[in-house]
């Protein structure tokens, strides 16, 4: 089942302009991929920023959203971000259950 992990985080504890912050973005993709058996993630699909609006947004491919969100305080994410996690649908598939 996909899933987009939505981060946001306040300028302030952004990683451009906070120490503590940028120490713990840049282990953040290391921990992901050490834990991503643990959390019960078949696969990162895409880990995108957006640096203005302060956001991340991952694309995961996972079992549950509980996982997920146990995989964001273990790895750090949720110590500098508030996280949305979102179910997601192929459009494809939205696409044929319409028809």
């Amino acid at each position: 089942m996909l899933f987009g992990v939505f981060a946001v985080h306040s300028p302030d504890l952004c990683p451009l302009n906070n120490k503590n912050s940028k120490k713990i973005f840049l282990g953040i993709q290391g921990k992901i991929k050490a834990t991503q058996k643990k959390f019960n993630i078949q696969k990162v699909i895409g880990f995108y920023m957006s640096v203005l609006e302060h956001e991340w947004i991952i694309i995961l491919d996972a079992k549950s959203a509980h996982d997920i969100e146990q995989m964001c305080i273990d790895v750090g994410i949720s110590t500098t971000s508030t996280i949305k996690i979102v179910p997601l649908n192929d459009l494809q598939k939205v696409m044929t259950a319409l028809k």
